[in-house]
């Protein structure tokens, strides 16, 4: 059982090194400044206090060592920025409302700043350190697969695709005689336990699928007697394909079926401090160049207001208007006819707007005051929401989350609306994907990937 401590000791190291170089970062500062000869800090022992113990705090509620083998570098990446972001908020907080009654850490935004390049740096070089050793063969698990059906051959495939996971795949028992030919097939399932007495296995996968109540029983016992990780394959084919979240009402497991992470108050909290920011920067600093030169150009353009203003569909069942610079002529079909190529009702300044994206420019305000997101499905006209709702399968799904002026699906090449069924599937599957994928960091990557596509002309409306 070698590696039966690994994740233990890796924990420590990572909390031993991160507290060593939480206070080497603030020492390091404050020695700089006094020998710049700028306002000395001396209070070394008050400061290593207070910030020690918000790092503790910290790490209470953001769980950053509790990272399993099969996360993903963006969902470790995330959850280092929101554990830098507490420790920021708490330590700053507090030598801000108490100042007058603590010892003051001079210099404090400039070595929280130092701090969080440096733990996002070093956390991100460790992980590509562990990644390539366990893709070396180094630092791993061994485990064996028992039991039969379709999930078991996934669960090999996944072992064998993802090396940087750092499972090594011993040995697979199975009744099964066509698993004959699969690489690390053992023998049966009788000989499972003898196998794994003598080859330090140090987790033991059971597959429900074709195995006894009771076969299942006395493995478990096995493997808890052994000191052995045990692990079980439910088999869900037919009712769901995806990343399920169990929670235990009382003794009973209860399956989540879809992952939101929006549901978080934190994450919430954190994109509408995004929306805000971002839009309150668009409004006073883009907004006002733009305004002067688009709105002569659409009065000149046709008759008309500047602004055009339509019903959408937003979260839930929300309804609110959506603002635009006006690109068509004004006419009777604008709230129940979408555009399409060529169409006739576009003037030439619209789309000027429409294939530079200016034309959403106004849909800040909507972002402002909360009826959208920057980054989010992109939200139609009720007359879409009620036909694609009747022939799209889970097209409601994209509204448990906020529409946005941009998203997934646009940076995918889906800006327009289409009237194939089986294109706006597609294009259901892109936002429900996002719906359950968000994070912070997915965000910044839409909005720095639309920047690009709308620089470059790519990818724009007509």
């Amino acid at each position: 059982m070698g590696m039966a401590n690994s994740s233990r000791n890796t924990r420590s190291f990572y909390l031993f090194t991160d507290v060593v170089l939480l206070n080497l970062c603030f020492l390091i500062v404050s020695v700089l400044f006094r020998l710049g000869r700028f306002t000395a800090d001396s209070h070394f022992l008050a400061q290593f206090i207070y910030i020690n113990f918000f790092w503790l705090v910290t790490l209470g509620v953001v769980r950053v060592y509790q990272i399993s083998r099969g996360t993903r570098f963006e969902q470790l990446l995330a959850r280092l920025l929101r554990a830098y972001g507490l420790f920021s908020v708490l330590l700053l907080s507090f030598l801000y409302l108490f100042d007058e009654w603590v010892v003051s850490i001079n210099h404090a935004e400039i070595k929280v700043a130092v701090w969080g390049v440096v733990f996002v740096l070093w956390r991100s070089f460790m992980a590509f350190i562990v990644n390539r050793m366990r893709r070396q063969g180094r630092n791993f698990r061994n485990v064996v697969i028992v039991g039969n059906g379709q999930p078991t051959r996934d669960l090999i495939r996944f072992f064998k695709d993802h090396p940087e996971t750092g499972y090594k795949l011993v040995g697979i028992f199975s009744n099964e005689s066509a698993w004959g030919d699969v690489e690390a097939y053992t023998g049966p399932i009788v000989e499972a336990q003898e196998f794994v007495n003598k080859n330090g296995v140090d987790e033991l996968y059971c597959s429900l699928s074709g195995m006894q109540a009771q076969e299942v029983a006395d493995l478990m016992n096995f493997a808890d007697n052994s000191m052995i990780r045990f692990k079980v394959i439910p088999d869900f084919r037919g009712i769901l394909n995806r990343k399920v979240n169990v929670d235990f009402y009382g003794m009973v497991p209860v399956l989540t079926m879809r992952n939101e992470p929006l549901q978080h108050l934190f994450n919430r909290v954190s994109k509408r401090a995004f929306d805000i920011l971002f839009s309150l920067l668009v409004l006073l600093v883009v907004m006002p160049v733009v305004f002067v030169f688009v709105a002569p150009l659409v009065k000149l353009g046709s008759r008309g207001p500047v602004f055009f203003r339509q019903l959408r569909s937003g979260r839930d069942k929300e309804e609110f208007y959506c603002y635009k610079f006006r690109t068509m002529r004004v006419n009777p079909q604008a709230d129940s006819l979408q555009s399409f190529k060529g169409d006739a009702r576009v003037t030439p300044v619209g789309a000027f707007l429409r294939k530079t994206s200016l034309d959403e420019l106004p849909q800040f305000w909507n972002v402002l005051v909360g009826h959208m997101s920057v980054v989010g499905p992109r939200p139609h006209m009720l007359k879409q929401t009620e036909e694609y709702a009747r022939l799209v399968n889970k097209y409601m799904l994209r509204r448990l989350v906020k529409p946005g002026i941009t998203g997934w699906l646009q940076i995918h090449g889906f800006r327009e609306d289409s009237r194939s069924h089986e294109m706006m599937e597609k294009r259901v599957e892109y936002d429900v994907w996002y719906v359950e994928n968000w994070s912070m960091l997915l965000d910044l990557k839409i909005v720095l990937i639309t920047a690009w596509q709308v620089i470059s002309g790519r990818n724009t409306g007509y």
